[in-house]
């Protein structure tokens, strides 16, 4: 098994017709994943490639039986674009999308909660689950099947710790990208419950970064909810004391939302806590050999 997306994933793109919704979605569709339509107003009726492209989402669903859509509009447009995929009854949208005004994000976040959408993203890299389904820019090549669940507010690094596991002989069930923006539609704490009720998932990684509080309720979540074992990784351990780095949501006050404090909440709830990627597959290697 995997989470959130596998073979039976049916995939509408918003923004196929776009240079990079092109690249990406045709790579998706490549690497066999189920790319069932694209959505672009004033498009409809064109394709890409073999990929039907439709004036609206709703049109998408009802010719297609879409479950899925990625969002590759530009920023203005992709708070729209979210609340469209959620109206047509798609269940999970994935918004590979970064910029996007806070605002319009807090306005998306609110109405989501109403009803069954998943969200995942904004500013992410999207959900690989090898050998099944690749949604968004994840270099599938770097991972292979297995057993490691993994979870990151980063996206490169997510490449180098699942790449560093599979040179280890190991694979991954799902990779998920959240996302760095102060506000995403999806926490760590949604997903990692995900693995734990995940047949395939024997062992978590989740990868962190400075900002925020998040790693923290991680935490005690895994204290009190989680059973599989869990190995985690903190961004930003040499990042300079009141400066701000790297994403939107990586903002830091006082003693509070840094890598050490994390890794302290982290580690006094039982979960080891690796200083580089390479510490943390091989911890995360050493933990699946027994």
């Amino acid at each position: 098994m995997s989470i959130l997306v596998d073979k039976d994933t049916k995939l509408v793109i918003s923004g196929l017709t776009g240079r990079e919704g092109t690249f990406h979605g045709l790579n998706n569709l490549n690497y066999g994943t189920q790319v069932v339509a694209g959505v672009t107003p004033g498009k409809g009726g064109q394709k890409v490639e073999s990929i039907p492209v439709f004036n609206t989402a709703h049109d998408a669903v009802a010719e297609t039986g879409a479950n899925t859509s990625m969002i590759f509009v530009p920023p203005r447009f992709a708070a729209d674009a979210i609340l469209e995929a959620a109206d047509a009854g798609i269940a999970l949208v994935i918004c590979i999308t970064e910029g996007i005004p806070a605002h319009d994000m807090m306005r998306v976040y609110v109405h989501l909660k109403r009803g069954d959408t998943r969200l995942v993203g904004p500013n992410c890299p999207g959900i690989l689950s090898p050998g099944k389904a690749n949604v968004g820019i994840i270099p599938a090549h770097f991972f292979s099947e297995g057993n490691v669940g993994l979870v990151s507010r980063s996206g490169t690094l997510t490449y180098q710790i699942g790449n560093e596991i599979a040179q280890q002989g190991f694979g991954n069930s799902t990779i998920v990208g959240i996302g760095g923006d102060p506000i995403v539609g999806s926490s760590f704490i949604d997903v990692i419950s995900k693995f734990e009720t995940d047949p395939e998932t024997e062992l978590i990684v989740m990868c962190g970064e400075i900002g925020g509080d998040e790693e923290e309720r991680t935490a005690d979540y895994i204290a009190e909810r989680v059973t599989k074992p869990v190995i985690a990784y903190i961004a930003g351990f040499t990042a300079p004391p009141g400066k701000t780095m790297g994403h939107a949501g990586a903002i830091v006050s006082g003693t509070s939302g840094t890598a050490a404090a994390k890794a302290e909440a982290l580690e006094a709830k039982g979960v080891k806590v690796g200083k580089t990627p390479t510490e943390v597959s091989d911890l995360a290697v050493k933990t699946l050999r027994g």
